[in-house]
């Protein structure tokens, strides 16, 4: 791949390791590629932000690529993660400490199971306060670290698929596939909610944006080793 390649567009498939941003991801790529080829800038960005304790598939767009952005983005994604019952965070993930516990002793397999029927089709989510959304030109985690009270609107998401793959409690390990839009770590928290009690996301894995699968994706040190030093 030549440097004219990069800026006449490419599509990277990355597969974004645990605690990097998708920030931190492109700004890495766009890094190399200017090293390898002596470039003063290049345009590269990315499509669908993964929050830092995601790992898993990242679209990277390079020069007029970037066009296609906001196209791959609309895109249905499909995920695989785990919940964990019995507690909840306020960010819905372990990005905060467990604020309440739940005894989950009479929970079932098939409760499990069954929970899942309330969130197939179309349905409305309420996105976690600690996200990146705005609200009166702040981020909402700006509100939530200052311990400001905010109200966020429920937004309208479609999930096709929601599958059980493993149960070993507190750890439920699911499949979803989803709208654009869609928040885990929100679906995690309304999960736990849907079985009277309480989890949050504490594993998640992007592997499907559209027909693009993480199996085809690379890592980041595979990636600077393709291209010429």
């Amino acid at each position: 791949m030549t440097g004219e390649d990069y800026k006449e567009g490419q599509v990277i498939l990355i597969d974004k390791p645990l605690e990097w941003t998708s920030f931190q991801a492109v700004n890495k790529v766009r890094w190399l590629i200017k090293k390898s080829f002596g470039f003063k800038k290049i345009k590269v960005g990315h499509a669908g932000t993964l929050d830092p304790l995601a790992t898993g598939l990242l679209i990277i767009c390079s020069g007029k690529f970037t066009k296609k952005i906001d196209t791959f983005q609309a895109q249905e994604k499909e995920y695989t993660g785990t919940f964990t019952l019995g507690a909840t965070t306020p960010s819905y993930d372990l990005e905060t400490e467990i604020d309440q516990n739940f005894d989950i002793s009479e929970i079932t397999s098939e409760q499990i199971h069954e929970a899942t029927k309330e969130f197939i089709g179309e349905i409305q989510q309420q996105p976690p306060v600690f996200s990146a959304l705005k609200k009166d030109g702040k981020r909402l985690y700006e509100f939530a670290r200052n311990g400001e009270e905010v109200e966020i609107p429920f937004r309208k998401i479609t999930i096709s698929e929601f599958e059980i793959t493993r149960i070993d409690l507190p750890n439920v390990d699911f499949r979803v596939v989803c709208s654009k839009g869609t928040y885990i770590r929100s679906l995690a928290n309304d999960f736990g909610k849907a079985l009277n009690n309480g989890a949050h996301l504490s594993a998640l894995r992007r592997t499907k944006i559209g027909d693009f699968s993480v199996a085809n994706a690379i890592s980041i040190s595979d990636f600077e080793s393709s291209l010429p030093s």
